[in-house]
């Protein structure tokens, strides 16, 4: 047979693909050899917007980024390219609410779009954003729609992602809400005694201080950089590709707390941080109810409540441990700070859950995946008065990540074996 032939002389360590090929009026028994031969293979996008991100940047090579004159104009329309393939690949898992037909979006889509990208950057002296929108949304990717509806929201997507001033308007956004730096001078001014508390919040406004002078720092140098008063330099890229991605710039994350939030929620986090503090620097009285997911370094914290103890008691430090009484209220619930200790909330269980009624751990409830915690009091005590029966030492971490997040162990109530709750891997977290 022909196609027994065409398999024999081919190259052994080639592949056989099975094509489109009409019978005709040969029968299907012809092409027993090469379907024998042949190999199935389904090409579907990933699932997930990170995941289709990546999969759609990693079609083009650092030479396609770097060929087009304009460059800098070039890599941030194809991002926004890369961002929209990937959304409207992600709006197919959702059925009809994400579409209301099923549409062959595909790689070639993006490919053909950046390059009549490239061609449109080489031909006009401005970048002509009208015409790239109407050709991407009308013609490469809405030559599959057929619903009007459907077209109409494709346009949309495009005109929300590709606006000439989208990183300016982010920046100028970001630069605004931003309120200034603590004057450490005028807060240390005012503290007559240095107490363990008062340190603690020095530290934190120190931190905080660090963190926000190079995010104002690195925004201001983009902002030149974006008007053209200073040259574009990689570390700017990163940043402004950061800020496209929703990603938190890696040369931010350096100097802050560790997270696990995209940009908009991590800079949402971030102002409610610093407004922690603003309240807590007026006047240096302890919160009625401390947010311990707030701090850089939550073991400050927890150290100054022993350290406070130990003074006043005048008793050694190596002889102090905290002890967790988990209150059934919550923040709003108090009004001051309690005598012994401090109250302190935003914590959440995972692998069980606590019961407020009985006041102990049990098994957490269907799909509940962080449940809340009331208030907790911790104080410190003498390590000879603590008491461990029914207790099951609960790790605390800074984020899901675990390992090099933990933070301190507390000790909680419960009433089946603890052996029940480490298989559970039952832990307390600070942020989700």
């Amino acid at each position: 047979m022909i196609t027994d032939c065409l398999c024999r002389g081919s190259n052994p360590d080639a592949l056989a693909y099975e094509a489109s090929i009409k019978p005709l009026r040969y029968g299907w028994s012809e092409f027993n050899g090469i379907l024998e031969s042949s190999i199935k293979i389904t090409n579907e996008p990933p699932t997930g917007m990170q995941a289709n991100i990546h999969k759609a940047l990693s079609n083009f090579n650092q030479e396609t980024l770097e060929q087009c004159g304009k460059e800098a104009e070039f890599k941030v329309i194809l991002f926004s390219l890369c961002y929209f393939h990937a959304v409207v690949a992600e709006r197919r898992k959702f059925g009809p609410q994400g579409w209301n037909k099923i549409y062959p979006f595909n790689v070639g889509d993006l490919t053909i779009s950046v390059f009549v990208l490239y061609n449109y950057l080489e031909a006009n002296s401005k970048v002509p954003w009208e015409d790239l929108r109407y050709l991407f949304g009308e013609i490469m990717y809405g030559g599959h729609i057929t619903d009007d509806w459907d077209r109409r929201l494709c346009i949309t997507y495009l005109e929300e992602l590709m606006q000439p001033d989208l990183v300016k308007q982010m920046v100028d956004e970001m630069l605004e809400k931003l309120p200034e730096d603590f004057n450490m001078a005028e807060i240390m001014g005012k503290v007559e005694e240095r107490t363990p508390y008062v340190i603690v919040a020095f530290q934190e406004c120190e931190r905080m201080n660090y963190l926000t002078a190079e995010i104002k720092r690195s925004l201001k140098e983009l902002e030149l950089g974006i008007k053209g008063e200073l040259t574009i330099t990689s570390d700017m890229e990163d940043l402004e590709n950061a800020l496209f991605l929703d990603q938190v710039p890696p040369v931010w994350a350096l100097r802050a707390y560790p997270s696990l939030l995209g940009l908009s929620s991590w800079f949402v986090d971030l102002l409610l941080r610093i407004r922690e503090l603003e309240t807590w620097s007026t006047d240096f009285v302890l919160p009625a109810s401390v947010w311990l997911g707030g701090f850089f370094n939550p073991q400050s914290l927890l150290t100054a409540i022993m350290q406070s103890t130990a003074r006043r008691n005048e008793l050694p430090l190596d002889k102090m441990c905290l002890q967790c009484d988990v209150t059934k209220k919550q923040k709003e619930e108090f009004t001051s700070a309690p005598r012994d200790g401090a109250y302190i909330h935003g914590l959440h269980m995972e692998g069980a859950r606590w019961d407020v009624q009985t006041g102990i751990i049990v098994d957490s409830r269907l799909k509940e995946l962080f449940p809340s915690m009331p208030v907790i009091n911790v104080r410190a005590i003498t390590q000879d008065k603590q008491d461990l029966r029914n207790m099951y030492e609960c790790p605390v971490y800074k984020t899901r990540t675990r390992g090099p997040t933990y933070v301190w162990t507390f000790n909680l109530k419960i009433k089946d074996k603890p052996a029940k709750w480490t298989l559970a891997g039952v832990a307390l977290l600070l942020q989700i």
